[in-house]
């Protein structure tokens, strides 16, 4: 759904099973044994000393860094090498301005490591309240807003697209069956049945979702409480966890359900994991009030356009902050945050490549019409490449997406879009905007990434990470991101809407060292020097072991080492 951050309720099924595993009763506990280590034999004075890869970091190791800025040869972690990049390859390059728009929930204008690094529309004269450059939007300075309404006012949390459907058809196909409908609705009834089958399973999934957060919260945080008083320690961080020391078994056993609990969210300590659960209530609670809520409609009141008119262009406001921020930001800095200013992070691009904002998505699904002419407006006002870190399972109005989708193409323009974290095989599952022309024909302008973690074993893939053969071009790092925060601040996230922007991110440092380069040439040199892997992994969401280099078109991480070296060579 929306925005594609991964699912936050995650620690409510690990903390299930490990607040059962803990009821239950002790059983005997054996001796643990200990092996004697003997230290390695000296290596010959003759011989050159072998080469010993630095260990894999743990995911505490990340918390508070860029470990996807790595190289996977010089530092032993997949991540996309853009250190050695800009220290090899590019430090006696100069780079030429690009323009990365974010089409996305926003973003904060005045972050530290943002506001020097934004778009600035050239011909248009900031609040004056009048459309300068006579492109249709007043005082588009920084971009736009097409959740806006023209008193200022914003929408936030929105329905899910089969809510829309469902709601839509109730109405319009009440009393009708397959055999009763116009041959010309028989579409739109087919769409409508198929919407219903989902709402309804959907609407009892988070229904037992929700109850589930509610009842674990409070037994989670017991627990922790009791386990700092045990141990003496006012944080429980995986170092703490790592070197408990206690007879208790039920101790023991708490500490390493925490551990697994903090390994598979990217949370650095038990506070961190306690919030990724409250987040997890307040976000299945919006599900049901809102999300999945039949009669809820924001828009009619706050945008006043009519959401079908296809043709409507011109509405919005250009308030880019929003209601909520923080995934828009956290994209943004991915890409761009200043690299050179010893801030919080640094982004993959140069200095002179900035950032075009245009807010098109809720909390709750993005529109079809929303996300056609966002695209359209990034294209119109000079963006080379956008950032797409949202998606939905429904797309009614597909034809205007794959419009602008061409509109784009014939502009020269490179789509980067997030491949979703329902953790589903994308060749059985669908998800929009999607890689294929309806005709099934391959978007050639777009690429589809999914999300990849920090350590080259089984859980390389994201566990949360849609993948596919056919309609996930890359993998991207997406698994305890760091990057900016509303408010000046900085944390991590997870998600492909994190392994979007790092490969757009990529894609920017390409244009802006290699400017001639096409979107067309950009999609070929990213997914042909992707580092294929043939690490046996577990699929995402399940335990199936299979080929990493399987779960992909290309098989691969991205990597910008090796894609620099690919557009030095086609650039002679």
């Amino acid at each position: 759904m929306n925005l594609a951050l991964s699912r936050v309720p995650l620690p409510v099924l690990l903390a299930a099973t490990l607040l059962s595993a803990c009821a239950r009763r002790p059983q005997a506990s054996s001796p643990v044994a200990t092996t004697a280590v003997s230290a390695p034999a000296p290596t010959p004075r003759s011989a050159p000393a072998p080469k010993v890869k630095p260990a894999q970091p743990s995911i505490g190791d990340l918390s508070s860094s860029q470990w996807y800025l790595k190289d996977p040869e010089l530092d032993n972690v997949p991540g996309v090498g853009v250190t050695r990049s800009y220290t090899e390859l590019l430090k006696n390059l100069t780079p030429q301005p690009v323009v990365v728009a974010v089409i996305d929930s926003g973003i904060d204008t005045a972050h530290v490591d943002l506001k020097s690094v934004l778009w600035t529309n050239p011909k248009e004269i900031p609040g004056n309240k009048i459309d300068d450059d006579k492109n249709g939007y007043v005082d588009d300075v920084h971009g736009w807003n097409f959740l806006g309404g023209p008193d200022g006012r914003n929408v936030n949390a929105e329905t899910l697209e089969v809510t829309r459907i469902v709601a839509a058809g109730r109405t319009r196909f009440k009393g009708k069956t397959a055999a009763t409908v116009k041959p010309t609705e028989k579409a739109d009834f087919a769409l409508y049945q198929k919407a219903e089958k989902v709402y309804a399973g959907r609407l009892k999934e988070e229904t037992s979702r929700n109850q589930q957060v509610e009842s674990m919260t409070g037994p989670l945080t017991t627990m922790v409480d009791n386990m700092k008083q045990a141990l003496g320690v006012s944080t429980l961080d995986t170092t703490t966890l790592h070197n408990v020391k206690t007879d208790d078994p039920n101790l023991r056993r708490a500490a390493a359900g925490m551990l697994e609990m903090m390994r598979q969210t990217g949370a650095a300590d038990t506070d961190a994991l306690l919030k990724q659960l409250a987040d997890g209530a307040k976000q299945e609670r919006t599900l049901l009030d809102n999300s999945l809520n039949l009669k809820f409609n924001p828009r009619a009141d706050i945008v006043k356009d009519n959401p079908n008119d296809l043709t409507e262009r011109y509405y919005g406001n250009n308030d880019l902050h929003g209601p909520d921020p923080l995934h828009g930001t956290h994209v943004s800095g991915i890409i761009a945050a200043v690299r050179d200013n010893q801030l919080g992070v640094q982004g993959l691009a140069p200095s002179t490549v900035r950032i075009m904002t245009v807010r098109a998505v809720p909390d709750g699904d993005e529109r079809d019409k929303d996300v056609a002419n966002a695209i359209r407006y990034a294209v119109d006002n000079g963006a080379q490449i956008i950032n797409m870190s949202f998606g939905k399972e429904f797309s009614p109005q597909r034809q205007a997406v794959e419009a602008a989708y061409k509109y784009a193409a014939s502009k020269n323009v490179l789509l980067v879009h997030a491949a979703g974290n329902e953790n589903n095989n994308l060749d059985l599952f669908d998800n929009y905007p999607a890689s294929f022309y309806i005709n099934k024909t391959p978007v050639p302008n777009l690429l589809t990434v999914g999300a990849s973690g920090p350590r080259d074993n089984a859980e390389l893939p994201a566990d949360f990470s849609n993948y596919s053969k056919k309609a996930v071009d890359v993998f991207a790092p997406g698994v305890s991101i760091f990057s900016t925060l509303p408010g000046s601040t900085f944390g991590n996230e997870n998600g492909t809407s994190m392994a979007s922007p790092v490969t757009a991110g990529i894609a920017a440092v390409l244009k802006a060292y290699f400017p001639k380069l096409s979107a067309t040439d950009l999609k070929r040199i990213i997914m042909q020097s992707a580092q294929v892997h043939h690490t046996k992994v577990r699929v995402p969401g399940t335990n199936k072991l299979a080929d990493f280099s399987t779960l992909s078109v290309t098989g691969g991480v991205v990597n910008l080492y090796e894609a620099v070296k690919l557009a030095q060579k086609a650039s002679l």
